[in-house]
């Protein structure tokens, strides 16, 4: 049997990273197993499902790379498929009418009362008793069919072979097996993936932090960072691999080792993934990405292109997020804002304004290079009685505001003699 898998999202404006998550399997497997990856725009809500809500869905798909390999299926453009399956079911006395809450008669499919059993490719068996299977509505008192009859008759048109999908739809599993069988076509094999939970196993919503991809987008991650960690989140390649390319997820992906329990989102892994992707970016790219962010911010605007660079740089490998280059703002501006923590923890401490004296006196003469920068905080740190490497913090307090960035020795050669003196100047008088 040739492989067809789908992507089905209702288009709402935002795409939900579970959501995601599930087309980058279907995609995964599609690639693996040289089968093809479908997309079915599922809108019949019209109030919610806009043009711009279908474009956000294509956009979120372009920027993470899942092609689709045939045209886009519209759900909204097949109700009267929907429509005339119903009628064959009422026909065959599969299903039946009955006014439900009083609003007009419904179409219900008729449960046949035996068990359900289904072979889940990640679960393994499942079995649902027939007594606790109730009929259930499948065209509404308006007209329009109900999610159940829909899909699986879009399913069948599209000769969908494998369906994967979040394990939140294991209960509707049981009445589309039966509704696959009313309508005469084999079930398709189903796969049902773990749910991705918070740090308590609750399911991952928005109140735990960034739910959508567009938000994600938004701060600065990459799309393959991204791509790479939810294809990970429930899924195993073997080893202890986080950083993967495409064509590595794409020979190893099968569902056996898809994972059955629920798969917690940890930003910081996330996180911590992306910047090794920035890390490996070319400087061009780098900077132009960096520009972007730091749109709006004015000290970045008139800034010196090959300073701009320098600093670029040196801060790459050290960038999680493309909006962390706001705050290099102390490489090209001396408006600088000292972090009350960081001054309380490293600069109000026992010989440090000794120390940041004596560095500024012999950083005022002579070579301005790493190697002489180093040999002045050693050398203050002697005259201050401080145990060798306890002034450099105090010093990239003094001259950044901040406790975090680059190495020092680096940072001070780049903001050069005549900012750093003034800076240790304005510390000296303002921090003790």
């Amino acid at each position: 049997m040739s492989v067809r898998v789908r992507f089905a999202p209702s288009p709402t404006g935002h795409v939900h990273i579970g959501n995601i998550r599930a087309a980058i399997f279907n995609w995964l497997f599609a690639r693996h197993e040289g089968g093809l990856f479908l997309l079915r725009l599922e809108d019949t809500d019209r109030e919610r499902s806009t043009p711009e809500a279908v474009e956000a869905v294509m956009d979120v798909m372009a920027w993470l790379g899942l092609d689709y390999d045939e045209e886009p299926v519209y759900q909204s453009s097949r109700i009267e498929a929907h429509l005339q399956a119903a009628e064959r079911l009422l026909a065959a006395d599969m299903a039946y009418r009955e006014d439900r809450g009083g609003k007009g008669e419904c179409v219900v499919f008729r449960m046949p009362g035996t068990d359900v059993v289904f072979h889940d490719e990640i679960k393994g068996d499942l079995h649902k008793k027939g007594r606790d299977l109730d009929d259930f509505v499948i065209v509404r008192s308006n007209g329009t069919p109900v999610f159940h009859l829909a899909n699986v008759v879009d399913d069948i048109a599209m000769r969908v072979s494998h369906i994967i999908r979040g394990d939140d739809h294991i209960e509707n599993t049981y009445r589309h097996v039966m509704l696959y069988r009313a309508l005469g076509a084999e079930p398709p094999k189903y796969a049902h993936l773990p749910m991705i939970v918070n740090a308590q196993g609750k399911p991952y919503s928005k109140r735990d932090g960034d739910a959508y991809v567009g938000d994600f987008r938004a701060k600065g991650f990459q799309a393959d960072a991204l791509f790479n960690y939810l294809s990970l989140l429930g899924w195993s390649p073997g080893g202890d691999r986080e950083k993967m390319t495409r064509p590595e997820m794409i020979d190893l992906f099968t569902l056996d080792r898809v994972k059955s329990s629920a798969a917690q989102m940890d930003v910081r892994k996330l996180m911590h993934l992306n910047a090794e992707y920035v890390a490996e970016m070319p400087l061009d790219a780098f900077v132009a990405r960096v520009r972007e962010a730091l749109a709006g911010h004015t000290w970045a605007d008139d800034v010196d292109e090959a300073r701009f660079r320098r600093v670029a740089e040196l801060m790459q490998s050290r960038t999680h997020l493309f909006s962390y280059a706001a705050t290099w703002k102390y490489f090209f501006t001396d408006d600088v804002a000292y972090e009350e923590k960081a001054v309380r923890k490293n600069v109000r401490k026992e010989g440090r304004r000794e120390g940041l004296m004596a560095l500024r006196d012999k950083l005022s003469g002579g070579s301005f290079s790493q190697e002489a920068i180093q040999d002045a905080l050693r050398a203050a740190e002697q005259d201050a009685g401080l145990p060798e490497g306890k002034l450099n913090q105090a010093a990239r307090v003094a001259v950044t505001g901040t406790a975090v960035g680059a190495g020092i020795y680096e940072t001070m050669e780049l903001l050069g003699r005549e900012r750093v003196l003034k800076r240790l100047d304005r510390a000296l008088a303002e921090l003790f």
